[in-house]
């Protein structure tokens, strides 16, 4: 059982009380944002896996045709069908990413060129000089065939994919949604090794939310260790550094452990995402880091969520006993997708 002082119960309890008074979100931007897919249709269970759940057109002219329309780049996905491991893994991971499939849908035109078969596909390969059985490669061009970004051929990681959305977005004077600029941060971060320290307070519920909106801190977990309530924070030194994260958090009254070990994680992370309708939506670490902080202060963290996620945060506010199931800690967001049932 949690044990606090009454002084630290009632901080606490103040504290978990404004969540109740989160009645409304804060009003959406009102930029046009270009079309997204609707949630139901996210999943394109019908492609081979090398493909991931994008809905890719199959014929470049096509996807010319309609870049013409619409004005958005394309996005081309020059793949091995059916290919090798290193296909295979690219499409469950990088273009299996809700996220990233999400992106690709709605600021890019997709289109996929299979690099081991002939007539059209051999056209295509020939035209952009790519190789024919080759490892994943994406490019990101305009209607003209001209590339907006470098040639993407890192098939061993996401972050490659991400960085160049957002560039080519930046490139076209388009918005980076907030969504893709934490999958970025977040990705980034990963790859660079993630280093971990572990700070106690008062009260975790109110120390979570604190270290938790510092840039640079990717992932929180509330806890005990030593007899103190703790949290554990992941965090990137390349964007903020340990002795940073001690001096930001001492003025808090949050004090950093000399040690990490003998963690115990408490059964209620992300106190105040927990108490609101946002526990049903699947997150990124990162998202939901923000998102619980927002929450906490009463403000809404639908700047960093994606237009998929806030369409079904909507069908959930209409649908309260639906049966939603609580998405906290999932850490593989394509599997917690498939099961968000609606």
């Amino acid at each position: 059982m949690k044990h606090i002082t009454a002084i630290s119960f009632f901080s606490c309890t103040i504290l978990a009380l404004s969540l109740i008074m989160l009645e409304s979100r804060s009003e959406k931007n009102t930029e046009t944002q270009p079309e997204s897919i609707p949630v139901a249709e996210c999943a394109n269970s019908q492609n081979p896996e090398e493909l991931g759940t994008v809905l890719w057109l199959r014929d470049l002219n096509a996807g010319q045709a309609e870049a013409k329309k619409t004005g958005k780049p394309i996005l081309i996905l020059f793949q091995e069908v059916p290919g090798c491991s290193n296909c295979t893994r690219y499409g469950n991971s990088t273009l299996s990413h809700p996220l990233i499939v999400e992106a690709i849908e709605t600021y890019f035109i997709p289109v996929c060129i299979f690099n081991n078969k002939g007539d059209k596909d051999a056209e295509a390969l020939k035209r952009f000089s790519e190789p024919a059985w080759n490892n994943p490669v994406v490019r990101i061009v305009n209607a003209d065939y001209q590339d907006i970004v470098p040639r993407m051929p890192n098939f061993s990681s996401s972050l490659q994919l991400i960085s160049g959305m957002r560039s080519a977005l930046e490139a076209g004077k388009i918005a980076v949604p907030g969504y893709l600029e934490l999958l970025e941060e977040e990705f980034a971060a990963r790859e660079s090794k993630l280093e971990t320290a572990t700070f106690a307070m008062y009260c975790f519920w109110t120390g979570e939310g604190a270290l938790g909106e510092l840039p640079g801190v990717i992932e929180t977990e509330p806890g005990f260790q030593d007899g103190q309530e703790v949290v554990k924070v992941q965090f990137d030194p390349a964007v903020i550094k340990r002795a940073s994260l001690e001096a930001i958090a001492k003025p808090k009254g949050i004090s950093s452990c000399a040690r990490n070990e003998g963690f115990r994680s408490d059964r209620e992370p992300k106190y105040y995402l927990s108490h609101s309708d946002y526990r049903f939506i699947p997150m990124t670490s990162l998202q939901a880091c923000r998102a619980n902080s927002l929450v906490g202060k009463s403000q809404s963290p639908d700047e960093w969520l994606s237009p998929r996620q806030l369409a079904l945060l909507k069908k959930v506010t209409e649908n309260p006993k639906k049966g939603w199931l609580n998405m906290i800690g999932r850490k593989d967001l394509a599997k917690a997708w498939g099961e968000v049932g609606v």
